[in-house]
């Protein structure tokens, strides 16, 4: 029995005197990344227009090309005005003869007033007259009113640019006749240009914290800023559409491509992500204590998000077979 107790005790003595594992470490802000996210998106033009005509009339020219470059207000469609200028002389005419019947209303009211006072008119004869002045206005204004209408609807045969663009479609065909509504020639407004991201609900946050964002198409790089972010999920995609603006030269509309941004949240490499009791985590070093600290949402083999301190001291090598609470020694 005592050759037995002597043999334990022999044993026993290197386990309670070992020393403790070695590990390196570092803060957190020495090994974290920042993952690069994408978005799909699409540069657009906020103006994207198709200009109809707004009254029944043939056309008559349409004196811009596919393609052209065209100033705010240049003539890009023509049509036939000749019935509308006839309309707009008569309306004018009437007019004119309206506003004369009204001036020599006023003054014959003017004569009657000055007659009235000298008793030579009596007073129904005045409230007569008064009532005819009324009745002239009204002519007047109703003949100024339908003439304004007629001038506007002869404007109307001439379509302007509603700003500077390029002419994307010549829609309509000279010689043609021309409804209210029918679709004549499509503009797109190069002045007003943003880029449509199409984001994951997930990445919405991340992107509104990026401080530098990029849109990426065909090899070329462009800078951009947020503009604003729909609290509007898709139905189908789930998706949230973001909105951003570039900072110098545009990228053209209708371009395809992605936006690019680095996340603002620091992330731990897979390598110093361990599994303890079915959690994933990472060591931290404390009072020479490797502490087991817990990481929600982490797949294995990818990085994962750590909200800690950049100051954060992570131990680095030797924690592969750590414990919760045990003394570590740093190598030096």
């Amino acid at each position: 029995m005592r050759l037995i107790i002597v043999s334990l005790v022999f044993v026993a003595l290197p386990v309670f005197g070992a020393s403790p594992p070695v590990v390196s470490t570092k803060p957190l802000s020495s090994i974290a990344i920042y993952p690069e996210r994408s978005a799909q998106a699409q540069v657009l033009s906020r103006n994207d227009s198709k200009l109809s005509a707004e009254v029944a009339a043939k056309i008559l020219s349409i004196p811009v090309q596919v393609g052209q470059r065209v100033q705010r207000g240049a003539v890009v469609v023509e049509l036939d005005c000749g019935d509308f200028k006839i309309a707009a002389q008569r309306a004018t005419a009437q007019l004119a003869s309206a506003s004369a019947r009204a001036q020599l209303s006023e003054m014959q009211v003017k004569r009657a007033r000055e007659l009235s006072q000298s008793g030579f008119i009596s007073k129904d004869a005045l409230d007569a007259r008064a009532t005819e002045l009324k009745v002239a206005q009204a002519d007047r204004d109703l003949a100024a009113a339908q003439n304004a209408a007629a001038q506007r609807e002869m404007s109307k045969c001439t379509i302007r640019a509603p700003f500077d663009a390029v002419v994307q479609d010549r829609l309509g065909k000279v010689g043609e006749l021309a409804a209210p509504g029918t679709p004549l020639i499509a503009l797109v407004d190069m002045s007003q240009l943003e880029v449509s991201a199409e984001l994951q609900q997930k990445d919405a946050a991340s992107l509104q914290q990026a401080d530098t964002l990029v849109f990426e198409s065909q090899g070329r790089r462009y800078a951009l800023k947020l503009l604003r972010v729909s609290p509007v999920v898709h139905l189908q995609s789930r998706n949230q559409e973001a909105r951003l603006a570039f900072l110098k030269q545009p990228a053209a509309p209708g371009l395809s491509g992605r936006v690019l941004w680095r996340d603002t949240q620091p992330y731990l490499p897979a390598q110093y992500i361990v599994s303890r009791n079915g959690q994933f985590g990472l060591f931290v070093l404390k009072n020479n204590q490797a502490r087991f600290v817990p990481l929600a949402g982490v797949q294995e083999g990818r990085p994962a998000a750590a909200p800690f301190a950049p100051d954060t001291i992570v131990i680095t090598t030797g924690h592969l077979e750590l414990q919760e609470g045990q003394t570590v020694s740093v190598a030096q």
